[in-house]
């Protein structure tokens, strides 16, 4: 092969310039021929051809692997795509079930609600729990206004310790700078820093009371009145498959009809527990929640009573006492806010 291409070299016409000879045109000619045969016989980036003989040889022997690899890499391809394809119809599947049962759920609640508001259809209904949970939620509604008031009640009492205590400054200032009314300045300035002490006391068991109060409201009724939520949710699926299986057991009785019924029962059956189960936990929680709050509002409520009392009777020793038989602690003087003030 390579004589035959040298020999065609040789008959090809020369051009020959002014810048080199025959001679190296032709070596450069020759050179290129042969890059290009090596191109189109040799090996590339994409495959790998197994060569039977030297360079230059038959082409019979060459046996490109890319198509091997090729046509397992093309199965192996198919069978990922298949896969993953069979993976994403079977989480489309499901989710259409998930919205499906939702919807049909929805439609069945909504119907059964306004069944009820319209007096056509029939509600279940627990007279002694429900009688519970309106005064639980009348009894909420009612110790709010206390927070309310309390809370006020902290933030007007602060603003006078404030004045009292800018009032005692002012006095203990002229008491230095007027020596005619210094005896009176000075009265008067030891009168509101004493009050100005009381006040902040006070206003320890105020905050500690106002403290007690919002965790009983917006956290432990709270809590029972979301399981109660829960329950009334419940109560109105429970009578919508009841419902629903009522109305079929009136229809006809025939294949078709018997399977929806049998599903329906099951339906039912899991509603029913369901709505048993979340009523079981609304009597326990309210149960205790009753005591609960009859323990806090007790000791709050004295704690209230004694401070006041000994505040408006000067009675500082009293005070003090009070706060230590409710473990109440003040900020140390000096701090920039004190213990009593709630963030607001």
């Amino acid at each position: 092969m390579a004589d035959s291409m040298m020999s065609k070299a040789a008959t090809m016409e020369i051009p020959i310039n002014s810048n080199g000879d025959s001679r190296n045109l032709a070596e450069d000619d020759s050179l290129e021929q042969d890059f290009q045969q090596v191109m189109v016989s040799g090996p590339n980036l994409n495959e790998t051809s197994i060569v039977s003989g030297g360079y230059g040889g038959t082409t019979e022997g060459i046996i490109p692997t890319s198509s091997i690899k090729g046509s397992n890499m093309h199965h192996a391809s198919s069978n990922s795509s298949m896969t993953a394809e069979d993976a994403t119809r079977g989480v489309a599947v499901e989710k259409f079930d998930i919205v499906k049962k939702w919807g049909l759920n929805t439609y069945k609640c909504t119907k059964q609600m306004i069944s009820e508001r319209f007096g056509r259809g029939s509600r279940t209904v627990d007279l002694e729990l429900e009688a519970q949970i309106e005064v639980l939620r009348e009894t909420k509604r009612k110790y709010e206004n206390v927070l309310h008031l309390a809370r006020a009640l902290t933030n007007h009492f602060y603003s006078m310790v404030q004045t009292q205590q800018a009032l005692g400054d002012t006095f203990a200032d002229l008491s230095q700078k007027s020596p005619e009314l210094r005896d009176e300045f000075g009265y008067n300035a030891e009168t509101q820093k004493l009050l100005c002490k009381n006040g902040e006391t006070l206003l320890g068991a105020i905050n500690y009371f106002v403290s007690s109060i919002n965790t009983l409201v917006n956290k432990t009724m709270e809590d029972t009145l979301m399981t109660i939520k829960m329950y009334e949710n419940a109560r109105l699926e429970f009578d919508a498959y009841r419902a629903d299986l009522e109305e079929l057991n009136m229809g006809p009785r025939d294949a078709v009809t018997m399977a929806r019924i049998e599903a329906a029962q099951q339906q039912y059956q899991i509603h029913k527990e369901k709505y048993e189960r979340l009523r079981s936990d609304v009597s326990i929680k309210l149960k205790f929640l009753e005591e609960n709050k009859v323990k806090v509002m007790h000791k709050q409520l004295l704690l209230f009573h004694n401070a006041i009392s000994a505040y408006f009777a000067g009675n500082q020793q009293q005070l003090e006492q009070t706060l230590k038989q409710f473990n109440i602690k003040l900020k140390p003087p000096g701090a920039d806010k004190p213990s009593w003030l709630e963030e607001q």
